[in-house]
């Protein structure tokens, strides 16, 4: 038996003591859990806690196995959301380890995830079904601006997380994915049909669940996908011809609301027609939400591109506040210090144990901006912060389901 680990490849040492030489259907390890709403897979997938860290491991062919291990580590170098492949066991052996080309991919299983059903089960806020097509719609243009083929785009090969009010869609599955240096318009179009049809599907499945309201038609719900779809790419490719005294400016608004969607220009080319110059640019994924970068830089929270615009602009309030109370000038970093130590640490200490991994941290924290403000309204005055963490962990986080991982972590415990 060989395993192939991605690097680096210590964190899952662990794992090469599991029984790689029986089928993975009859292993027998008392690591071994169950995921809930896992959902329907084409081959057999299990998953493993091990060492702290929930790993989804998945049995098919070695070609197959090889083939989406390296794309998911393509995905990973270009900064697709995705999920993270760690290794691949191939040569097997074993009498009874099946097929001899079987191969077993290992990913480690997204943190903070949750599925389609459980977004409409549990909204936390979100419009399920805008906020399900939406990330969906994002993910699949990331995967083709960067040269990718999904092949089997839909809601139930995707994770999602919360994200300050949206969702971010993250790549589950890779195995019928292609990569080239470029997609051609018509592998984009049979792309887009290929998920249509699929969440056409998923949607009449929920329809049947009674979890799709009634006077929603599923039909019409799959072709508002396309829409979406074609809207992004029109706003992220287009070409325009600029006004020839505003061109300047014209292209700084184009750059910014491409930033502000998430997405870098590789590549400004300026065309002279009879009209005036025509911009074009080549659109790429973003290496780093501008936002998280800078949240992290100034507090070392790990959020996400919403999440941390949020706390950014409640550090900004913060620091006017100090600056008011001082009567002088505080830097950025006084006050992203101060922030740190007397706004966000108290407001996450005081979430109870049991209740600490329903959200991530800087998705609790700016769910209790927003129940602050929805508080202040009410009461006609600013109830503080700490009151609307109270109020938001005695009422609103007891209701939040664990997501996929934690709830697993606690059975394995």
């Amino acid at each position: 038996m060989r395993f192939v680990f991605a690097p680096p490849a210590d964190h899952a040492a662990g794992l090469l003591t599991l029984p790689w030489t029986q089928p993975l259907a009859d292993w027998r390890d008392k690591r071994l859990v169950e995921v809930r709403q896992q959902g329907i897979a084409r081959h057999v997938v299990r998953f493993v806690y091990d060492a702290g860290t929930l790993y989804a491991l998945k049995e098919l062919s070695e070609r197959l196995a090889q083939r989406e291990y390296r794309l998911l580590r393509a995905m990973a170098d270009l900064n697709i959301p995705a999920v993270e492949a760690v290794g691949i066991a191939v040569d097997r052996g074993g009498a009874d380890s099946g097929p001899p080309d079987d191969a077993i991919l290992v990913t480690k299983f997204l943190r903070y995830a949750t599925t389609y059903r459980a977004v409409f089960s549990h909204p936390l806020g979100v419009q399920p079904l805008d906020g399900l097509l939406d990330a969906l719609v994002e993910l699949l243009v990331r995967l083709h601006l960067s040269g990718f083929f999904w092949g089997d785009g839909s809601l139930s090969n995707t994770l999602f997380r919360h994200d300050a009010g949206t969702l971010e869609a993250y790549l589950v599955d890779a195995e019928t994915s292609e990569q080239h240096p470029a997609l051609t318009a018509g592998q984009r179009r049979y792309d887009v049909e290929l998920a249509l049809e699929r969440v056409f599907g998923e949607l009449l499945d929920l329809q049947a669940g009674e979890l799709l309201p009634a006077d929603l038609d599923p039909a019409e719900i799959a072709e508002d996908l396309r829409r979406r779809y074609e809207s992004l790419w029109q706003e992220l490719t287009r070409e325009e011809v600029l006004h020839p005294d505003k061109q300047q400016s014209e292209i700084a608004e184009r750059l910014h609301r491409l930033n502000e969607l998430g997405f870098d220009v590789a590549e400004v080319e300026l065309i002279p027609t009879g009209e005036g110059n025509k911009l074009r640019l080549r659109t790429r994924v973003a290496e780093s939400g501008h936002n998280t970068r800078q949240l992290f830089l100034r507090t070392g929270i790990d959020a996400g591109e919403n999440q941390a615009r949020r706390l950014l602009n409640d550090i900004a309030g913060y620091r006017t506040w100090l600056e008011q109370k001082q009567g002088h000038p505080v830097s950025e970093a006084v006050a992203a210090s101060r922030w740190l130590e007397e706004v966000y640490n108290p407001v996450i200490a005081a979430v109870p144990e049991d209740l600490r991994d329903r959200l991530q941290p800087a998705e609790i924290f700016s769910e209790v901006l927003e129940h602050r403000w929805y508080m202040s309204e009410t009461a006609g005055r600013d109830v503080g912060i700490m009151a609307a963490a109270r109020d938001y962990i005695k009422h609103v986080l007891p209701a939040v389901p664990p997501p996929l991982d934690e709830e697993t972590v606690a059975q394995a415990k």
